[in-house]
């Protein structure tokens, strides 16, 4: 059975490790003084080196090379010892696997027995971040004050879960993503060492498709170089399940377009080819954030050929900035949703879909409103109303609404005399009021968008308190949904023409902690029968 690549190519000096420069020199420097820590912290992404860069600390510090400079040498017994995975004093431990706090307290037992070959017994405990708070809290005071000859050397992909008072015990080091250009440049070197034929596009795409991780890059290349040909660009997109820059031009050509129909039969050619939905989502994502940093001056930062710039600056001279982030936005969540979809496709037609559909403008609203309005919604003088409050106030904390200067006697008595019964009282509408009026709210709404009215037709008004009407939906999914300023704004639009007075909408999730009471102006807002109305009841008789 072959080696592995990334087994194969695992750096064994101090020199061979890519991209982690600031890490290197900081750990040659403590070694060449004579500061070697007694514990460490190595977090960053998966495939950046944390490992092996722990194994060159422990064959560094046993080295029996006389010049600290040199050290690890790779030619003395005990580097070669560490290199073959039989030197003793050398403890990988796997947290993943050696969770409990009884394999703690086995290392802890073990601890203060001496080297048995070097001057130190190194410790390499990898996921570290798997260990339980029992197994945290018993390896604290070793880890505070280890042996003099024990060096520990933590190494995690996921440093937020680690304990402060770890954290605090070790000397950190945080590893970076390796650029696109150095992967491309060290798989090059090991193609040309291990005789693989492959060409400078593929190279690209792997690198690309390795997201800074060069363990991912070679195992790619790995993978590919058992297909026992020339790697080119084609064979690579169909081993790794990508779809080709054409496809991807052609979407987005679609989407400048506005093309739904376009956009769905390239989508649907590139899925029937085999391509990963995923990874094509994760493809327009890349190539529409490009066209963005184009659009905003920074193309000098993207990876293209002169090709594909040309034709990147070609889209972003046609699409707006607040367009491609809601592309960006739908795209990117298509990503992340056909994971576990039942459909495939679905995440990305509908991302397509909701890009090249306009959007409803909330201002444009009342003018599609139907003529024959309450006479409340149709009489809205200034001076009898409540002002407007911002869309804004919705998302906040709500405060009561800025209450209209009082007419003076003169004037109320004038208006006395025509005062419209179906108005509600001064202090602004009542729940009895609202649901009173919900039907026509929600009928005026879906003529003009009709994605709103879904919303409140799926929520249930809980209450109304001094102009704060506060609505109640079943998931925080559907909540989000309607905070949005277009439906907030569009639904106080239409419940201030149809009542008369301006409320604050507020949003909630049915049976959290927020709920509030049900609450309105009168003894029906109250108990049982308050209850009855929020549910639709009508009162059809009152004492």
């Amino acid at each position: 059975m072959s080696q592995a690549l990334y087994r194969k190519w695992r750096p064994r000096l101090w020199e061979q490790v890519i991209g982690q420069e600031h890490i290197v020199q900081t750990l040659k420097n403590a070694i060449k003084g004579g500061r070697v820590g007694h514990a460490y912290l190595f977090a960053g992404p998966r495939g950046t080196g944390k490992t092996t860069t722990a194994r060159l600390l422990a064959k560094a510090v046993n080295c029996l090379d006389a010049d600290l400079n040199n050290r690890p040498c790779d030619h003395c017994a005990h580097c070669q010892a560490v290199n073959e995975g039989r030197f003793m004093d050398l403890i990988e431990i796997d947290a993943a696997s050696n969770t409990s706090v009884d394999d703690v307290r086995d290392l802890r037992d073990k601890i203060n027995f001496s080297p048995s070959q070097g001057d130190y017994k190194v410790y390499i405990i990898d996921e570290v971040h798997m260990l339980s708070t029992a197994a945290f809290n018993a390896l604290l005071k070793t880890l505070e004050e280890p042996p003099s000859h024990a060096i520990f050397i933590l190494a995690t992909t996921e440093v937020h879960k680690i304990p402060a008072t770890v954290l605090s015990r070790c000397q950190r080091h945080e590893f970076r993503r390796l650029p696109v250009a150095d992967i491309v440049h060290t798989l090059k070197e090991m193609a040309a060492a291990e005789q693989v034929m492959v060409e400078e596009d593929a190279l690209l795409l792997i690198a690309r498709q390795s997201t800074g991780s060069m363990r991912d890059a070679i195992s790619l290349l790995d993978q590919l170089a058992s297909t026992g040909e020339t790697i080119t660009l084609l064979t690579a997109q169909t081993v790794l399940g990508t779809a080709t820059s054409q496809l991807v031009i052609g979407l987005v050509d679609a989407l400048q377009a506005r093309k739904a129909a376009d956009g769905l039969a390239v989508i649907h050619s590139a899925l029937d080819g085999g391509t990963d939905p995923r990874q094509f989502a994760r493809q327009v994502v890349e190539y529409l954030r490009a066209l963005l940093l184009i659009r905003m001056g920074s193309g000098e930062t993207v990876e293209a050929t002169p090709e594909q710039r040309a034709q990147m600056g070609k889209h972003a001279s046609g699409m707006e900035p607040g367009w491609l982030l809601e592309c960006i936005r739908a795209f990117n969540a298509a990503a992340a949703e056909t994971r576990a979809g039942w459909q495939p496709s679905l995440g990305l037609e509908l991302a397509l879909v909701e890009s090249v559909t306009p959007r409803p403008v909330a201002e444009e609203a009342p003018a599609l409103m139907p003529a024959a309005q309450p006479a409340a919604a149709q009489r809205g003088a200034a001076a009898t109303r409540p002002p407007v409050p911002e869309p804004s106030e919705a998302y906040g904390n709500p405060t009561p609404p800025t209450q209209a200067p009082r007419p003076s006697a003169a004037s109320a008595t004038a208006e006395s005399a025509v005062e419209d019964p179906a108005l509600p009282p001064p202090g602004g509408v009542t729940m009895q009021i609202l649901l009173g009026h919900w039907g026509g709210i929600r009928a005026t709404i879906k003529k003009s968008r009709s994605q709103t009215e879904g919303l409140l037709n799926s929520c249930k008004p809980i209450s109304l308190k001094q102009g704060v009407l506060t609505l109640g939906f079943a998931s925080e999914l559907l909540k989000s949904k309607m905070e949005t300023k277009e439906n907030i704004e569009i639904t106080r639009q239409v419940i201030e023409h149809f009542c008369g007075a301006s409320v604050q909408i507020v949003c909630v999730v049915l049976g959290g902690k927020r709920t509030p009471d049900i609450t309105d102006l009168g003894p029906e807002g109250d108990g049982m029968v308050g209850t009855a109305l929020n549910l639709g009841g009508q009162i059809v008789h009152k004492e």
